[in-house]
């Protein structure tokens, strides 16, 4: 019994190995869309200059979701212009066309470099785990965030 055991433990280590070794690599899973309205400053807190970006709405759209960004979630950003730098932390909830409400909570950074911008956020979802939605919450994403004229791009990428 104690040599199946040993010869079991072995096994769970080499795949715990192996799984460590495995490159890491990204596939889009769907775009959102967030408008905003426009920006106001809290002003100069013992954390930063604190700005307020209220998000009112947009579109949630990808093969395995589609749906629209409800109204009432806003970017929280500290802001220390004399590094070029901005964090982020955006609190909102996203519904899906067949009425899933799922929380997200994006956190990231901007930074302005010699190249232009640094622009990457990490989201977290909550969906029902009770929902088709459920495989938001077990997996990793990474954000590409890019400003357009009428809102802001938020394509997101399960890290695989």
């Amino acid at each position: 019994m104690k040599k199946l055991l040993s010869v079991l433990v072995a096994l769970v280590c080499l795949q715990v190995i192996s799984f460590a070794q495995n490159e890491p690599s990204l596939e889009f899973s769907f775009e959102i869309k967030a408008i905003c309205e426009p920006s106001f400053t809290v002003g100069q807190t013992q954390h930063g200059e604190r700005v307020v970006i209220p998000i009112i709405g947009g579109s949630v759209e990808g093969k395995d979701i589609k749906g629209e960004v409800l109204p009432g979630g806003a970017d929280y950003q500290l802001v220390d212009k004399s590094k070029g730098r901005t964090e982020l932390e955006a609190i909102y909830c996203i519904r899906t066309d067949d009425g899933v409400s799922i929380h997200v909570r994006n956190v990231g950074i901007l930074v302005a470099n010699e190249k232009g911008f640094y622009f990457r956020t990490v989201p977290k979802f909550e969906a029902p785990s009770d929902s088709k939605y459920n495989w938001l919450n077990d997996a990793i994403f990474v954000c590409a965030p890019e400003g357009k004229p009428d809102y802001i791009s938020l394509k997101m990428y399960k890290v695989n």
